[in-house]
């Protein structure tokens, strides 16, 4: 059996087919704050990180407490009118999810979004008590800080080596490693995987339903290392 009890997942981009909305979103907010656009490589690259962060990256010069606040309330405005609707699940992830939390797993998520923009999202799944912890963004340090892993592996009364970070961005991979523990790249969501292998994840998936064929989780098979 492998060695994992604790399965950390990212939300947007690894959960959630999001990244369309928020590329929209930061251009809209952009848009609105008489910023120059950003291309959608240089979006793509920073999701992941809280949005303070994200708007330090991306527009460096703004540095007027103020004008931060503007762009991060317009943000907000838009996206939530895009989630009017709500974006959808990638395909097989509530299946998976289930199966996992069957098969003894404790599942957590660890995310950029806010606490209260998480929280709306998993009422809108009815996940409110779905996962055993979630961390977010404006509620400890945005990655790839690992404190939020610390927490919640300190909440599960587990070690590093017993979990396992799965996300699609650089971010998310960092963190796992400043944590001390292993991690799956998520090849469908916002940076490319050529990308995501310089952090050497211990694996890779293209579909959401391939992490649990590689965990074993029903089968019993032992994990091993991706090399790619």
């Amino acid at each position: 059996m492998n060695r994992y009890e604790v399965l950390i997942f990212d939300w947007d981009g690894t959960l959630v087919d999001s990244i369309a909305r928020i590329v929209e979103s930061i251009r809209a907010a952009a848009r609105s704050c008489d910023l120059p656009p950003r291309d959608e490589v240089a979006i793509k690259g920073i999701i992941g990180l809280a949005l303070p962060e994200v708007i330090a990256v991306l527009y460096p010069q703004m540095a007027d407490a103020a004008r931060v606040e503007a762009f991060r309330q317009h943000y907000v405005e838009h996206y939530l009118a895009l989630e009017a609707q709500p974006s959808a699940l990638y395909p097989g992830v509530a299946q998976a999810l289930q199966g996992f939390r069957d098969a003894g797993y404790l599942l957590a998520v660890a995310t950029g979004k806010g606490r209260r923009g998480l929280d709306r999202v998993l009422a809108g799944q009815g996940w409110e008590d779905f996962f055993d912890i979630t961390r977010c963004a404006d509620e400890t340090a945005s990655k790839p800080d690992p404190l939020m892993l610390h927490e919640i592996l300190a909440y599960c009364g587990k070690r590093p080596e017993q979990a396992l970070m799965i996300g699609d961005s650089v971010f998310d991979l960092q963190m796992a490693h400043r944590a001390g523990m292993d991690s799956v790249a998520v090849a469908y969501g916002a940076q490319p995987l050529e990308v995501l292998r310089q952090c050497r994840p211990r694996m890779a998936i293209n579909r959401f339903a391939e992490l649990a064929s590689w965990l074993g989780s029903a089968t019993g098979s032992e994990v091993k290392a991706y090399v790619g």
